[in-house]
């Protein structure tokens, strides 16, 4: 299974990096990989989290205030 970011949201990521790392330096770096961990998990079991709507599910991010909102 493949992925993409909505542009979007690809931005707002990027933001939320400089912003972490901004905050301490590293943090951005931790919270990329919580990002990408999460899309792995939702890559290895996409049905695992519960549905908000129609097919749409999202995946909570470990350690920061964020969810992987995908279909």
């Amino acid at each position: 299974m493949t992925y993409s970011f909505h542009p979007k949201a690809e931005s707002e990521l990027i933001q939320a990096i400089d912003y972490y790392e901004d905050i301490e330096k590293g943090l951005g770096y931790e919270f990329t990989f919580e990002i990408y961990s999460t899309v792995e998990r939702v890559l290895a079991h996409p049905i695992a989290w519960p549905v908000l709507d129609d097919n749409i599910r999202r995946a909570l991010v470990r350690r920061f205030p964020y969810g992987i909102i995908y279909s």
